[in-house]
């Protein structure tokens, strides 16, 4: 788990070609490094080269490492460089005594100085050289390990995964896309093409952006290193509001989509060479796990996982996805595989489901795991009795920390515009703060914690997902509920969500009942005032767009643009390593094949998960019902706790709370943002009348934390201009 960076810089035949250092400043390499700083604390390294292309291209190419180390500790420093020599063998360049040198060693995060550079453009021009720069875990780097071997591979470290993914890439190309099991991102030049790879793996738990800037392209695992003076609009904006996360960000920067590998500059030149595809191996759980055989049956190592298959879809060997005697080995296995590390390794323990069925298969593996679970201050959020339930049945060693936001050295409120400029994202789910907490809190005691993230995506364990075929059948009486009938001050009650499925059915279907801002309230808030700007389609009584699998949506959409970047803001902010087993490779394979009538059987949410579950849970933990995880803003807002209501109120009543966008063509309705605090506070006030108030929650998070980036953007904006003159 990792930091990552690179800079690519193309210079055409005929152009004039200036020294490496001049054409990509050691300035951009100082800003990327600040930016990923965080999320490596254990060590850090650069990497610079230069390739020329057939036809006289020369293309220049700088990589940025900060490592939190977790396997290998001795072998995995990065960026990791191998060069291969005539006679087909190759060698790792070692750490150099000397940043001066040609090697890079391991330094201190908080090292004043510029970390040591592994400088190759000094090498002869036709080195063969593979560098890679990784973020995340190759859970099945042992397996690939043995495979690489075979094909007379040779490894020099002792069991580092990245340079699993070095010899991977020699061998098989963009073809050990099909064959990695892992959270990544990663960066790989090969110096053969002069090209760089940028690559997510498929449910998109580790992040990478892009971005232009000054004729080279800039890659970073964050956004402020992307960033330089904001455009004039930023693109996906209105989405933005609307969800409070998007694939594309509201910034000058764009995210590498989950699944997606690119080559860049992405023409290969004549007479490259291409891998040819891998063969199949096949992989028995006797052979992973000789001490406990969980179940004699061959299981492959199934290809293509850049796509996600059809529900239904056939495997390539025989058998149906109903049986619990696949899907539950294919469980063990996933966790099983997440438990490696050389540093202290934890689980994360709620009163649910998911966290509960994690703990029960990792105790079987590995009798020692230790269980986290974090008190939180409202007693109506806190799941610690239930977790203690869960962890005495397990006799799991079991750890319930206190999390009190408002003691120590900060408060809710400066954790908040902490963790929105550190992310450089108005991101706009609230349950980022508590998952922050609970992170930092649990990283006193381990470096690594297994979470229970994709579980209700893969599983069907949301209420939207059981409510989807009602909202596509009766979509058309349920326009027909006025909005007068509805009282929606309380949020999650009946009426209020009956009040978003009327919404739903009369706008943009499924959508919708994701929307923070729905199609009504986001016209009532957005206007463009500027000509040129295309304002966004209005969904109308014609536009409902119905989804027939919700659960591909929320894992295509919701899963990574929500809750695994708000998993990946909150850990690396403290450098936690969160690792989720249910977005396994072939877990995830499994249940995109699984009919909907088998995941949830009668419409029981997790109906199959449940089944499994109950091999090692009792059915009071099975059949808890799901609390979710959350604070509750609204009330916070309305009491001040930790200071949020005055940070609110300091933003949205400023002379100025959205800097810069009125200046891009966009405006905000700050009587109807006035009406909603108004309305707000009513909602709180049990003695008024009911239909005078109405819970704004999660809208009035939502412009809060599009005003605290508002202002960051505004502050580097006049910072980039300072330095400029």
């Amino acid at each position: 788990m990792c930091g990552i960076a690179g800079v690519l810089r193309i210079h055409e035949p005929g152009e004039p070609v200036p020294p490496h250092r001049e054409s990509i400043p050691e300035a951009w390499l100082d800003i990327l490094d600040d930016a990923i700083r965080h999320r490596g604390p254990d060590g850090a390294g650069r990497f610079r080269d230069r390739a020329t292309r057939p036809g006289g291209v020369i293309v220049d190419v700088a990589l940025v490492h900060r490592r939190l180390s977790i396997i290998d500790h001795a072998g995995g420093a990065q960026p990791m460089v191998h060069v291969r020599h005539a006679d087909g063998l190759g060698e790792l360049l070692r750490a150099s005594p000397h940043p001066s040198g040609t090697g890079f060693q391991p330094v201190s995060s908080q090292s004043s100085s510029a970390p040591p550079t592994l400088d190759a453009t000094t090498l002869p021009p036709d080195t063969d050289l593979v560098a890679v720069a990784f973020n995340g875990c190759i859970y099945n780097h042992h397996e690939l390990r043995g495979e690489l071997k075979m094909c007379r591979h040779r490894f020099e470290t002792d069991h580092a995964d990245t340079e699993v993914l070095v010899h991977a890439w020699r061998e098989w190309g963009m073809y050990m896309q099909d064959e990695l099991d892992g959270m990544y991102s990663m960066l790989i030049w090969d110096r053969r093409t002069g090209q760089l790879v940028t690559a997510r793996d498929l449910a998109g738990e580790k992040p990478l952006y892009q971005a232009n800037r000054a004729g080279a392209r800039l890659i970073c695992s964050c956004v402020p290193g992307c960033m330089d003076a904001p455009e004039a609009y930023p693109p996906g904006f209105e989405d933005w509001v609307r969800f409070g996360a998007e694939a594309i960000p509201a910034v000058p920067a764009y995210a590498v989509h989950p699944g997606e590998w690119c080559i860049w500059p992405p023409t290969p030149p004549r007479g490259a060479k291409v891998p040819a595809p891998r063969k199949r191996a096949m992989l028995t759980l006797a052979r992973l796990e000789p001490q406990r055989v969980l179940h004699r049956i061959d299981l492959p190592l199934l290809g293509r996982r850049h796509h996600l298959p059809t529900r239904g879809e056939p495997r390539s060997i025989a058998f149906h996805p109903r049986s619990l005697e696949i899907c539950t080995p294919l469980l063990h296995i996933a966790i099983m595989n997440r438990l490696e590390a050389d540093t202290p390794l934890g689980l994360f323990l709620s009163g649910g489901l998911d966290s509960g069925l994690i703990a029960a298969i990792a105790k079987q593996h590995r009798p020692d795991i230790k269980a986290f679970t974090v008190r939180m201050p409202d007693p109506r959020m806190d799941e610690s009795e239930a977790a203690a339930e869960t962890a005495a049945h397990l006799g799991v060693d079991h750890t319930i920390l206190d999390c009190d936001p408002c003691t120590g050295q900060s408060t809710p409120a400066d954790d908040l515009v902490h963790l929105i400029e550190q992310l450089g994202l108005p991101f706009g789910d609230s349950s980022l703060l508590p998952t922050y907490w609970v992170c930092r809190a649990a990283r006193e005691h381990v470096k690594v914690a297994l979470s229970g993230d994709g579980g209700d995506e893969l599983f069907g364990g949301y209420r939207r997902h059981t409510i989807n075929p009602t909202l596509n059948r009766w979509r058309r009486l349920l326009r027909l509920i006025p909005d007068s009938l509805l009282d929606r001050r309380c949020p999650g009650s009946r009426s209020t969500y009956l009040a978003r499925l009327a919404v739903a059915a009369r706008h943009g279907g499924y959508s919708e009942l994701l929307s923070i801002f729905p199609t009504p309230d986001l016209r009532r808030l957005l206007t463009f005032s500027d000509p040129d700007i295309e304002e966004p389609d209005q969904p109308g009584d014609d536009a409902f767009f119905a989804i027939d699998d919700p659960l591909r949506h929320d894992f295509q959409n919701y899963l990574p643009d929500d809750l695994l970047r708000k998993t990946d803001t909150a850990s690396m902010a403290v450098a936690l390593e969160v690792r989720a087993p249910f977005l396994a490779r072939d877990l995830v394979d499994a249940a995109m094949r699984t009919p909907l009538d088998v995941l949830m059987p009668k419409g029981e949410r997790k109906g199959l998960l449940k089944q499994i579950a109950r091999r090692y849970l009792p059915d009071s933990i099975v059949d808890r019902p799901k609390q979710g995880f959350a604070i509750p803003i609204g009330e916070w807002f309305r009491t001040d706790f930790g200071g949020l209501r005055q940070l609110l109120y300091d933003h949205l009543e400023s002379t100025e709370p959205f800097p810069g966008l009125a200046n891009a063509g966009i405006e905000i309705n700050m009587s109807f943002v006035r009406r909603m605090l108004t309305e707000h506070d009513a909602a709180g006030e049990r003695s008024v009348n009911p239909w005078k108030g109405r819970d704004h929650s999660q809208r009035l998070y939502m412009l809060l934390v599009l005003s605290i980036w508002s202002r960051w953007l505004a502050r580097i904006g006049r910072e980039g201009d300072a330095a400029s003159r």
